[in-house]
């Protein structure tokens, strides 16, 4: 598929995507299982959903799994109208990684695309959110599991419930059920994109 037909400004994946956040020799010997979900509103977003998928795939002690269909959303949290539409997806990886080490990998994906944080809710390249890990509840302020507004975002929901019907977000209930309250407004599939598992 020609990803530049969805974005006109194509730019090469950074090579710094793929250079390993953590050396330590792991395997997946005893993996769980993490939902991650990714979205851009920047750039070639197609291609760089593409390539956050395909970082997440070298990561040692990550194997992704499964890998949604496309959905183009309105921007969450601002004004309509004021950024440009995201591209959005989810993730099912298995992991040895704990999840602050498996956060870290995901910021490093956020950098090595060059996103900027200067707004809460603002445009970004790419946006890595762990959505849950495993069955793990935790308060801590630096990741909060499951993702304290998965359960609010059809963005989120939707292109998981595609991969798994019956998954559900721990301390919420099912994703099906979540996403039925929530309904599907400016959350739209987009059937003529599509991701790939890495190679």
């Amino acid at each position: 598929m020609n990803h530049a037909q969805s974005d006109p400004t194509v730019q090469p994946v950074p090579a710094s995507v793929v250079e390993t956040v953590d050396a330590a020799d792991v395997t997946l010997s005893n993996p769980k299982l993490a939902v991650v979900a990714l979205g851009s509103n920047l750039g070639n977003r197609l291609d760089t959903l593409q390539g956050a998928i395909d970082a997440l795939g070298d990561t040692p002690g990550v194997r992704v799994k499964a890998v949604s269909p496309v959905y183009e959303t309105e921007p969450w949290g601002v004004d309509p109208g004021t950024q440009p539409s995201y591209l959005n997806a989810v993730v099912i990886l298995k992991t040895t990684l704990p999840p602050s080490s498996l956060l870290e990998r995901g910021q490093a994906i956020e950098e090595a695309f060059d996103r900027v944080r200067e707004e809460r809710w603002g445009p970004r390249t790419i946006d890595v959110d762990i959505i849950s890990y495993a069955d793990v509840l935790s308060e801590d302020p630096v990741l909060t599991l499951p993702h304290p507004r998965a359960h609010q975002r059809a963005f989120v929901l939707a292109p998981w419930h595609d991969m798994d019907p019956a998954a559900q977000i721990p301390g919420h209930g099912p994703v099906a059920a979540l996403l039925t309250a929530l309904g599907t407004a400016g959350v739209a599939p987009r059937a003529d994109l599509e991701l790939r598992l890495p190679e």
